[in-house]
């Protein structure tokens, strides 16, 4: 009896399952245990995966209670891709709609911002941006493409407080309020700071593909004194364009 892929997937992600019959082991014996062994297997790796994709949230619930909602998330949300290094994407959705977490919930977007830094770190490199493509005088017109490495994530909870604090010794507590994070990642390792709102709108708009005139014009309808030169600083300073198109 030959055993279909999606009975076996199925009997390998739910755990209250029965093994498949007419699968069998090294001999033709029925699999029996050893497919109760190859499950957990599976699921082990999965939320050892989790565990270390977010370890701040790991961190807020406690390794116990994280463990148990790794194990829950894994059981319907199988790797898409045989790159485990971006698994749990859809994890930060489950923890904003699991009833367990309704008086936490800024724990969402903080998992969405670990997320976006795991993205960011295994982004492909930019090219060096020219700098006197800048002075362009139709530099106003053009549209930036910013590097897959930039990631941003907003949220009304302060988020990168909330991560701070839990990944870099003596950082102050977070302050009640809503934050605005950019990564960046000028070299090897992804940089995640807060931006104000101004500059989170231009940044917004400009992955977006908007001209860099409409971008602004965002940012100020945000801060009439926004000030684009600190901003452009900073994309300069963390490699952060791809290119600019007239």
């Amino acid at each position: 009896m030959i055993v279909s892929q999606d009975i076996f997937h199925k009997a390998l992600r739910q755990p209250d399952q029965p093994i498949p019959d007419g699968l069998n082991g090294t001999n033709n014996a029925p699999a029996g245990r050893r497919f109760n062994v190859y499950r957990n297997n599976v699921a082990t790796s999965l939320m050892d995966a989790l565990a270390s994709g977010f370890p701040v949230i790991s961190k807020l619930l406690g390794q116990e209670n994280f463990r148990n909602l790794a194990r829950d998330y894994q059981w319907d949300n199988p790797p898409s891709s045989p790159l485990m290094m971006l698994y749990g994407e859809s994890f930060p959705d489950f923890l904003d709609h699991h009833p367990a977490l309704s008086k936490l919930p800024y724990l969402g977007d903080v998992a969405r911002l670990e997320y976006a830094i795991r993205r960011s770190y295994h982004a492909a490199d930019a090219p060096q941006l020219e700098a006197t493509s800048l002075e362009d005088e139709r530099i106003l017109q053009a549209r930036f493409t910013l590097s897959d490495t930039v990631e941003l994530v907003s949220s009304p909870y302060p988020i990168f407080g909330v991560w701070r604090i839990n990944t870099q010794p003596d950082a102050p507590k977070p302050t009640a309020k809503a934050e605005f994070v950019a990564i960046f990642r000028p070299d090897y390792d992804p940089l995640p700071e807060e931006v104000s709102g101004a500059d989170f709108a231009l940044l917004t708009a400009l992955k977006a593909g908007e001209t860099l005139q409409d971008a602004l014009a965002k940012a100020q309808s945000t801060d009439p004194d926004h000030d684009f030169a600190r901003i452009l600083g900073r994309l300069l300073a963390g490699n952060a364009i791809a290119c600019i198109d007239f």
